[in-house]
């Protein structure tokens, strides 16, 4: 499983989520203490707001720990909203387009966590994309799938409801190829002006996620893993959570998939 930060508040420099604390997301890739393995060294990535609509954006296949030109950027941008992820692969190959996060027009997206029995599912669910999403696929993951999926599901102007509806989407699909349906699935995803988290899975065994104030900043981080030991200052939010973070502060909801949704299936039979 991959590890991820996000922060919205006041500008502060990236290096101090991704490389400066004790247990920094540059430490999470090497020596990660609540993930399957310590390690995860496929690839990294930052995407981050400034000046413009669209998100900055740096990825690499290196490990984060061994990349000098990632702690120097860390060291010099200062942003009020940003995601950071390093990755651990389950599906897709070691490439910088399989990298989170991933970036369409003003939305930024990263991924903790996997659709199961995807190499079953990756053709009928690509079906279901509109050429002008299809056509910015760039890598082979199922997490850029997700997130075009919840673009042609409304994702531009109700972000929560069309992750709802992507991954119910998955879920039925896989039910009706015959196949167990699975997705764990903790993410954090930003459209420049608020982020969003959610914290997901079919078995009630999503991925972890933790909130932290950050008060000097008047800002909000959120994490895969706490960045320090004090485990007072992290809140861990409860599987099957939404979180947006905005300038009123952080919500915290309930997140579920609609088993009464019917979706028109692809035509496309189980392998």
């Amino acid at each position: 499983m991959c590890r991820w930060a996000a922060y919205r508040g006041n500008a502060l420099f990236i290096e101090d989520i991704v490389s400066s604390p004790a247990h920094s997301l540059i430490a999470q890739s090497h020596s990660a203490t609540e993930a399957r393995t310590p390690t995860n060294g496929d690839g990294f990535g930052i995407a981050w707001y400034g000046e413009r609509e669209a998100p900055g954006l740096y990825r690499d296949i290196l490990p984060a720990w061994s990349d000098c030109n990632l702690k120097s950027l860390a060291s010099q941008i200062r942003s009020p909203l940003f995601l950071a992820h390093v990755r651990a692969a389950t599906s897709g190959g070691t490439r910088r387009d399989n990298c989170h996060p991933f970036v369409h027009g003003r939305w930024s997206f990263m991924h903790n966590g996997q659709i199961e029995h995807f190499e079953k599912l990756r053709r009928p669910l690509e079906t279901m994309l509109p050429d002008h999403l299809y056509a910015t696929r760039a890598g082979t993951t199922d997490s850029e799938l997700i997130f075009l999926l919840a673009l042609h599901f409304g994702l531009e102007t109700a972000p929560l409801p069309a992750f709802r509806e992507a991954i119910a989407f998955i879920e039925h699909l896989a039910t009706h190829l015959g196949y167990q349906a699975g997705v764990r699935f903790t993410a954090a995803f930003s459209d420049g002006n608020r982020l969003y988290a959610v914290r997901y899975a079919t078995d009630e065994n999503a991925p972890t996620l933790y909130a932290s104030a950050m008060s000097a900043e008047r800002g909000y981080c959120l994490v895969s893993e706490p960045l320090d030991d004090n485990r007072q200052n992290w809140m861990r939010i409860p599987d099957g959570s939404a979180v947006i973070i905005g300038a009123d502060g952080l919500e915290v909801s309930v997140f579920e998939t609609d088993t009464s949704l019917d979706f028109a299936m692809p035509m496309v039979a189980a392998q």
